[in-house]
C-alpha cells in the first residue's frame, strides 16, 4: 500500500538536506573568497582623523579637478574621498586595512551619496596598483612615506601628491604649507630625491 505522509515527509527530508548542502557550499566559498581578499596584518599606525580644514587644503593644493582619480592611502573614515568628490567632482578610492575604518569610509560614501564616484577598498597599500591615480594623499608616519616613494616614482609624470604632517625623507617638496599649526606637503611626480 502506498503511504503518501511516508514519500512526503522523505522529500521535505530531501530539502532540507539540500537546502543545508548549498549552504554550506555557499559558506565555505565566501570564506574563502572573504581571506583572500582581506589583508591579514595589522594596520602600520593609529587612525587620527585629518580635520577638515586640512582636507580642504590638501584637495586645494593638489588642484583637484573633476578629471582626477584621488587615491587616499590610509583612508580612515574616508574623509578625503568623499570631500575630493562631493566637492570637485573627482572619482576616488580608498583604501585601508582596517575593517574597522573601511565599515566607517563605507558609512561616509553612503551618507555623502557619492557612491558612484568613490570605491572603497580593504587592502594593503603597500601590495595595491595605485597607478591610476592623478592624485595621492597621505596621512602616514614619514617611515612610510619614504617606503612609498618608489611606488609613487613610478606613477605617470604630473602625478600629484600630498602629505599631511610628515614630508618624504629625502624628497624636496614642491610646496610646504600650515595650516592652523599643521604641516601639508605637496610633490609632483618626477620627485626631486637625494639618493
Amino acid at each position: 500500500m502506498f503511504n503518501q505522509e511516508g514519500v512526503c515527509m522523505k522529500i521535505r527530508v530531501l530539502i532540507l538536506v539540500g537546502f543545508m548542502v548549498v549552504a554550506g557550499i555557499l559558506t565555505s566559498m565566501y570564506a574563502q573568497v572573504a581571506s583572500q581578499e582581506a589583508p591579514t596584518r595589522r594596520p602600520d599606525v593609529i587612525f587620527v582623523p585629518t580635520p577638515e580644514d586640512v582636507v580642504a587644503a590638501m584637495l586645494q593644493v593638489a588642484n583637484v579637478t573633476k578629471d582626477d582619480i584621488v587615491y587616499d592611502l590610509g583612508c580612515g573614515d574616508g574623509r578625503i574621498p568623499v570631500a575630493a568628490a562631493s566637492k570637485y567632482g573627482a572619482r576616488a578610492v580608498c583604501i585601508d586595512i582596517d575593517p574597522q575604518r573601511i565599515k566607517e569610509a563605507n558609512e561616509n560614501v553612503a551618507k555623502n551619496n557619492v557612491a558612484d564616484r568613490v570605491r572603497v577598498m580593504n587592502a594593503d597599500l603597500f601590495a595595491t596598483d595605485i597607478s591610476e591615480a592623478t592624485v595621492v594623499t597621505l596621512y602616514l608616519l614619514p617611515s612610510l612615506n619614504v617606503k612609498l616613494i618608489p611606488t609613487l616614482q613610478k606613477m605617470k609624470p604630473g602625478t600629484r601628491i600630498v602629505s599631511h604632517a610628515f614630508d618624504m625623507g629625502g624628497c624636496e617638496p614642491e610646496k610646504n604649507l600650515d595650516v592652523d599649526g599643521r604641516s601639508i606637503y605637496f610633490w609632483t611626480v618626477p620627485m626631486k630625491c637625494k639618493d
